[in-house]
């Protein structure tokens, strides 16, 4: 019986990774697709790979994306740490909890009020829609994300460990730097390749906080798609599912390098 039910399951899992996995692999292949539609596959070429990478102009959205995701993903992890590290160290639990429904506001509510309300301010401020305001936006609606990584790791760390730190005549600031931030090391990196995938993955807000001359992947694809399909596009969209394996396993291996180095500090001890 217990077999059974295992199969079962393994059958469904397989089933779900199908559906998600399925549409993904049909865009990668048709970008090797020697025809211009995906209709059926004439034959294999490299030629819409050549043409994304003659195709200057999506160059240079595809560096301006990836510049905006990396700054505000850092922006936002050292202001989510720091937030973090706030919230688990107020006592009062009213004031505790109100902080964490205010950090979780903008993971509720919905992209398109997110982006209007941010086009709103930017032009109530006389502040240029284009490239800071993209990257203000992304780093705001970031900033909650990292909050919730790395918050339970602050949960998980024993106050003996602080205790003791305070024992041997440790300053704030060295324990800080010796004991919390290598303990949370696993929960800041988890929010910064979140952060990342957000800012790499958002078009409604980005779509109304972009300006003329500025853009970013997603608005531009959009952009395209309304003019007919291109197999360009599959090109691209199998170079940034790569890109994002490749981000993954590095994830990975940073956090599996994390615990392995912090296990061996619990063994010296």
């Amino acid at each position: 019986m217990t077999q059974r039910r295992f199969k079962w399951s393994s059958i469904y899992l397989l089933l779900v990774f199908v559906i998600l996995y399925a549409p993904i692999l049909f865009l990668i292949v048709y970008s090797f697709n020697s025809g211009t539609t995906m209709d059926h596959f004439d034959g294999f070429t490299l030629a819409h790979y050549a043409t994304l990478f003659a195709d200057t102009r999506l160059i240079a959205i595809v560096l301006q994306t990836l510049l905006i995701a990396l700054l505000s993903a850092l922006i936002a992890t050292t202001i989510g740490t720091l937030g973090a590290l706030w919230i688990q160290q107020t006592s009062r639990p009213f004031f505790k909890n109100s902080l964490l429904s205010f950090n979780n506001i903008l993971i509720v509510s919905p992209d398109v009020i997110i982006g209007a309300s941010f086009l709103i301010f930017f032009t109530t401020l006389s502040i240029p829609l284009g490239f800071t305001s993209v990257l203000i936006s992304h780093t705001a609606f970031s900033i909650p994300i990292v909050v919730l990584m790395v918050l339970p790791r602050l949960k998980e760390l024993n106050g003996s460990m602080l205790d003791a730190a305070a024992d041997l005549g440790a300053t704030q600031s060295q324990t800080l730097r010796d004991v919390i931030i290598p303990f949370i090391t696993p929960g800041i990196f988890a929010g910064f390749f979140m952060a990342l995938t957000y800012s790499l993955d958002d078009f409604a807000v980005t779509f109304f906080v972009t300006g003329n001359g500025f853009s970013t992947l997603s608005v531009e694809i959009y952009s395209r798609a309304r003019q007919g399909i291109s197999l360009e596009i599959n090109a691209l969209s199998g170079l940034l599912f790569v890109l994002t394996l490749v981000l993954i396993v590095g994830y990975y291996i940073v956090s599996q390098s994390s615990q392995r180095r912090l296990l061996r500090k619990k063994a010296r001890c």
